[in-house]
Parts: C-alpha cells; structure tokens; sequence
C-alpha cells in the first residue's frame, strides 16, 4: 500500500486539476447577460446639473452613474455592510459560505446570507430570483464569469445603476433624487445608511410607504457599522436623529419642450448638455407661470434669454406649464410657433433704410394719411403726428413712417435683411408687400430673439444655441455698425415700463392685428431677451398690448440674470451725431422717389386758418376753410377727428381751449392740409 501511496497522490492531484479545468472550462463558457442596461436619457445644463431625465422601458426611473460620482462614504457603508471582501473574492465569498452553512446547521433555518454584490448584480442583470437552488447556482457561475471579465468598478457601477430601491425607482442616483432631492456626490451618513438599507426590501423599507420600517433598517446599518468602524458613534446618533422624508420628491423636469426637441434631433445620444442655466431656467419658469396666472382664460406665455455675446441660451420657456391644465395647450412650443410679429421688425427697417442713406435718426419725416394703391396704412391709434424725427417715429411705433421708408426699400429688401440674420420668415403666398414692415409675416420668438441679437452684435449675425460646446455662428453682417448702434440707442431712449425695474434697456414691443400676440423683445451690453403673450390656437386677446403685457416681464427676464442693466457699447466713431440742421441737405427731409408727400395741384389746401396764425378764444368754437381738393372731408385737431363727412368746404370746429392746435383735413382720397395755430 506504501508503494501506491505516490501514485493515488499523482491521480489525486491530476483529478483536481482536470475538475479545475473542467470547472474553468464551466465559467469561461458561461452566457452573460447584456451588460450595457438601458439609463435615462438625461438633459444637462452648462454646469452638469440635471435639467430633466426620460423613463426606461416600463417606466422606470434608470440613471447613469459611475463610482466616482457617488459619495465615497456610502461606498465604503456599502461594501462594509453587504459584501466586506468585495475587493478581494472573485465573485463568490468562501468564507461567508461556510460562515453562512454553519449558522444553517446550528440554528436550523438560514440565519444570514453568503450572497457578494457581484452575485446580487448578477441577478439583477438577469432580472432571477433567489430563492430555487438552481437560480443561486446560476448567479453563482454568472458572477464567476463577471469578475473574469470586468473590473471591480466595473461591477460595483452595475450594481449603483440596477439596485432596486422600491417602485419604479432603480439605482442610487434615481434613490437620491426621489428620496432627497440631490444627487448622491454629496450624502449625510443617515442618507448613506437608508440607501445601503433599502436595496434588501425595497418595497417593504420605501420611506413614502413604510416610514417607520426605513427608519429601523437605517438604524440598524448604522449601528452595525459602528462595529467595522466605518461609521463612527458621533455619526450613527446623529444619523439616528435625522429626519426621514415620507414624500418623494419630483424628478426634475425644467426646459421641458427644448428637452423634448433635443432629445428628438439626437435620439441615439443618452446625455445632452445645453447651454442653459439650471438657476435661471427655473426661475424664468416661475415667471411665466406667475405672469399668466389669472389673467385671460387659455393664455399662454413663451420666453427667451440668451448671452449675445456668446449667443448661448441660457433660459427657454416654451409655455407656462407643459400641461393642458386650465386648457392653455401647454404641451405646445410657442417659441417656436409662427406668429405675426406686430411692430417688433420695425427697427430693421429703420436699420435698412439709415444703411441705404434713405435716413438718420434726425431726418424729418411725415406722418399724415398716404395711400399705395388700395393699402392705406393708418397708426395704431388711428391719429397722425405730422413732422417728426425718424428717431421719434421708431420710439412711438408710427406705422406710416415705417412702410413710407418700406415702399422706398422694397419688401424684398427688407426679407432679404431677415434672411441675412438668421430669421425665417413666412409670408402668405410668398408675395411679400408693404404690410411686412407691420407684422403681415409669420416668424418666431427664437427667430426674433436672434434678430435682436444681431441688433446688439453690431449688426453681425447671431445664431443662438443651446447646445453647449458647439460654435453655430457665421461672419454675416445684416447690418453696418452705425445703423445698428443708431436703432439701438432709439431704443435705449424708451422709457421702462410701468412698474419694470429701471433699467435701461433698448427694446420693442409689438402688437398683432387683433391682439392675437403681444410682444417685447430687448437687449442690455450682454443679454437679449424676447417675451410672448397669446393664445396658442391664435383667437383674439382683447386689450393685449405688447407695451403693458409683455414688456414688464421682459425687464423681469432680464433681470433675473443681472441686477443691473449691462451698459451698451459707444458709438462706431464713423457715427455722425448731428442735428436735422447739420444734417447733409438730402437728409435733413424724408422724400421718397416717389415723392408721396408732394402735393399734387388739386389736393387739399388749408384756406383758413392759415399756417402759424393766432386767434382768439371764441364761444363759437373756430371756423375753418379748405379749397380744393374732394369732399367729403374729415377735420381733425391734434390727430383726433372731430369732424366726418364733411360736405361743405367750411366748417365750425368745437375747439374752446386755450393753446397751440395743429389742425388737419384729409379728402376722400386721403389727401392732407395742415396748420399749426395759436389759440389765445
């Protein structure tokens, strides 16, 4: 027997290996399971902070997360609590296999469990249970075959994205977030300790079910932690008093319909980062929400601010809330809706015309009735101011001006000035007319924000964006630097709105026809902002206008990013700062080639009174003659009519105060004469 000692110890020892073999050939050949999961998609903003993140399959809540961008202490809690030689075993803990075997034996039922994170990461993976035989054997070889082929980190990031945590909540990231608002990077021990806990039931342990059985598991962690000295006593008797939250917190969902757009132009990326300003962003979103909230029924709003300078985003609010609720359509993008812009393209036009030497902001132009064939553009209030400064009619908004240097452009001049800023714009049957120059084009709030951009770029051509890192800019120009720094010190020159922050700002409102859409849109040194108001269906706002609804909340906007007006920038030194009278004669009066206020031989002319004359206050009222031109006709004084349909060619006119009165009649052809008088 002595002599074939040696040999059953050679056999002894060729079995083991060939079993060895056997075993290794058993886990190398072992079918693993996809190890890429499916995460949320996840919109970011400049700073890396969570603007808004997109279900899984079955809705759950699934976020991407490394090691690193956890707290290291619930790491350590964590392997310390569940597996302690996580670092060291390959997959299977021996020891704690046969600690746990010998607990069974003695106490007659299993008393604590020989499952490694790598085991429970692998039944996470393959989505098995724990309780048949089989199904343990199964995650036994899978998590053999998982140390083989994946880091540590590699497995432990697994098992941060797929542990269960109650509901439709799996990971620790998606845990932190619904149970205490932030993201792991930063936890208290007691919130460490609570997330190490609800992993082993997570439906029986959830806070918002179950809170006293949370707080017990979290006690438990912690006191056990004591021991392994991963948790000091201090720690565990504060984490012990430290509230526990019963209500789960909403995961964010700020700039949800730039979310939706970006996540819909680049469906095969899981992260987006945007320009956008997580800070500003949400407080943009309680001013949209604050600005319509009892006012009309259906009202919508839509707002916009960016960084000219570098023609970043950094707050887009598509509506007032992404819901139907109070049937406001708020599921609808307003940024993006094609409107009719009102007065807002205005300072383009007097930006085109100033480049073409048609004007300067001291040129003297009229507003008196003029008709362009069967168009007869009237002002918004219907009166007429007479001579004024170009730069007096863009800061009242006076609609006669503005198509009066249009119909001396060209409409397609003034598309073609869109086209070069980046705006699309959209006019019915592609014909555009002089009624451009009135909002007769539909364009957007993103379109119009970029406009304005240009306008404080100097004219250059800015192409806003939100999605950070990219450069979407070209070196266009639209506009010179003179005339852009002209329309935007008009601009500067209006007064804030009543109540607004008095700031200086250069800013337009506008007015659809109809009062469909109210407008504001303006810029300082460094922000541009652009502001909506209406209803997404296009019905009728009455009383909406764009000075009193939308420019307040402009200089809100604006002001959410700085305190402080940033000053706007001097002008080119090619600026010629004159007055109308040192104005090159050609300047000094607006005069079309079509020469529309030369009166022609037959027009109206003012008998009495004449031009400059002074007369005395009368019961009577005043008396007043026109020769020539057709009747019927209309007297107005002061831009207000006080007599229509006139027939007869003199008049008594119920004036019975004291003062200057500039007094005009208009024939049946729109023809004018006028008078300035003094009334003693």
């Amino acid at each position: 027997m002595l002599r074939l000692a040696p040999f059953a110890f050679v056999i002894a020892l060729f079995l083991t290996a060939l079993g060895r073999d056997v075993f290794d050939d058993w886990v190398r050949n072992t079918e693993l399971p996809n190890l890429l999961p499916d995460t949320s998609v996840e919109v970011r903003d400049r700073d890396n902070a969570l603007l808004r993140a997109y279900t899984v399959e079955d809705g759950r809540w699934r976020l991407n997360v490394t090691p690193d961008e956890v707290d290291a202490g619930f790491v350590e809690m964590l392997i310390a609590y569940e597996d302690k030689r996580f670092l060291t075993h390959s997959g299977v803990d021996g020891r704690a296999v046969l600690r746990a075997a010998k607990q069974a034996l003695i106490e007659s039922k299993i008393v604590s469990g020989a499952s490694t994170l790598t085991m429970q990461v692998a039944r996470l993976l393959e989505q098995s249970g724990t309780g048949a035989w089989y199904g343990k054997l199964r995650q036994i070889r899978v998590a053999l075959r998982l140390e083989q082929v994946l880091s540590k980190d590699e497995i432990l990031r697994l098992y941060l994205i797929l542990a269960p945590y109650g509901g439709n909540i799996e990971g620790v990231r998606a845990a932190s977030l619904s149970y205490f608002g932030k993201e792991p990077k930063r936890l208290t021990a007691a919130q460490a300790a609570l997330l190490v806990a609800l992993p082993q039931a997570p439906e029986g342990r959830r806070p918002d079910l179950n809170l006293k059985a949370a707080i017990k598991a979290r006690q438990v962690v912690l006191d056990r932690l004591i021991e392994t000295g991963s948790v000091s006593e201090e720690e565990a008797q504060t984490g012990h008093l430290e509230p526990v939250s019963k209500q789960k917190r909403l995961f964010p969902a700020y700039a949800p319909h730039l979310s939706d757009r970006v996540r819909a132009e680049k469906p095969e990326q899981s992260v987006h980062r945007l320009t956008l300003s997580q800070a500003l962003q949400g407080r943009a979103e309680v001013l949209a929400a604050s600005s319509v909230r009892g006012k009309a029924e259906n009202l919508s709003i839509a707002m916009i601010l960016a960084d000219h300078q570098s023609g970043e985003i950094l707050a887009h609010v598509g509506s007032a809330g992404y819901s139907d609720d109070e049937g406001r359509q708020g599921f609808i993008d307003m940024t993006r809706a094609l409107r009719s812009p009102g007065s807002t393209l205005k300072p383009l036009v007097y930006g085109l015309a100033f480049d073409q030497g048609l004007a300067h902001p001291a040129t003297i132009i009229n507003d008196r009735p003029v008709a362009f064939g069967s168009y007869a553009p009237q002002n918004f209030d219907g009166a007429f101011r007479g001579e004024l400064r170009v730069d007096e009619a863009l800061r009242l908004s006076l609609n006669i001006p503005v198509v009066l240097l249009t119909e001396e452009l060209g409409p397609a001049r003034l598309m073609l000035g869109l086209k070069n800023a980046g705006v699309r714009a959209k006019v019915p049957g592609d014909a555009p007319g002089l009624a451009v120059a009135l909002g007769g084009v539909g364009t957007s709030l993103e379109d119009l924000v970029q406009l304005y951009a240009g306008l404080a770029k100097s004219g250059q051509k800015e192409i806003l964006n939100w999605d950070l890192g990219s450069n979407k800019n070209e070196e266009q120009r639209f506009l010179s630097a003179t005339s852009a720094w002209q329309v935007s010190h008009i601009l500067a020159g209006l007064a804030p709105p009543a109540g607004a922050a008095q700031m200086r700002l250069a800013y337009k409102t506008g007015t659809s026809y109809g009062h469909r859409d109210a407008w504001a849109i303006g810029f300082d040194g460094r922000y541009v902002a652009g502001v909506w108001i209406g209803r997404p269906d296009g019905t009728p706002v009455p009383g909406a206008f764009g000075g009193e609804l939308a420019a307040p909340i402009l200089f809100e906007l604006v002001g959410l990013a700085s305190d402080e007006a940033v000053p706007l920038p001097p002008p080119p030194p090619e600026t010629l700062l004159l007055e109308t009278a040192e104005l090159p004669q050609p300047l000094q009066r607006f005069k079309g080639r079509r020469a529309v206020f030369e009166a022609p031989p037959d027009a109206p002319k003012m008998a009495f009174p004449p031009d400059g004359a002074r007369l005395a206050l009368s019961d009577a009222g005043l008396v007043v003659k026109v020769r020539d031109g057709r009747p019927p006709f209309t007297w107005l004084a002061n831009g207000a009519p006080i007599l229509l349909s006139v027939q007869a060619r003199h008049a008594q006119l119920p004036l019975f105060e004291q003062g200057f009165v500039q007094l005009s009649v208009i024939d049946s052809e729109g023809r004018a004469a006028r008078a300035t008088i003094r009334i003693d």
